[in-house]
């Protein structure tokens, strides 16, 4: 839908709306393909915790958001995957806009079942990494 006008903001909408407990970041879609994908996230009250900075459970949503479609464009269309578990470091106070970029190392072959890594970077607008993430996502052929 990118080339499509207003077609990222159409995506993220849609994509709310199929799984509802990311419209509390209210997400930008920015990229999405095999092995990489952005999400962006503006500043915004429903956001912030109690000093006015981006609260780390939004970060871990925006992450989880990021990873789990990263994910879901990687694995073949025989698979599945659900989160198993996350690493999450906290690096630095959030104080601006966000953007949380995904990336995977694919295997040549997807294996029957077994587990897949996606790292997550979030950057404020300088470029500085606020919190980084490992998402393990147990990935497996659908029966």
């Amino acid at each position: 839908m990118s080339a499509l006008p207003m077609g990222r903001q159409l995506f993220s909408k849609a994509l709310c709306f199929k799984a509802p407990y990311f419209s509390s970041i209210k997400p930008l879609m920015a990229d999405l393909r095999p092995g990489a994908a952005e999400v962006q996230v503006k500043k915004h009250r429903a956001v912030l915790n109690h000093l006015g900075t981006v609260h780390a459970i939004a970060m871990c949503n925006m992450a989880e958001l990021a990873g789990g479609m990263m994910t879901d464009v990687s694995i073949p269309t025989t698979h599945r995957w659900i989160p198993k578990g996350m690493k999450v470091e906290y690096l630095k106070k959030a104080t601006t806009d966000l953007s949380a970029k995904a990336s995977g190392q694919l295997p040549e072959v997807w294996p029957e079942s077994g587990e897949f890594v996606a790292h997550v970077d979030i950057q404020d607008l300088h470029g500085v990494s606020v919190a980084r993430m490992e998402i393990a996502m147990w990935v497996s052929a659908k029966k």
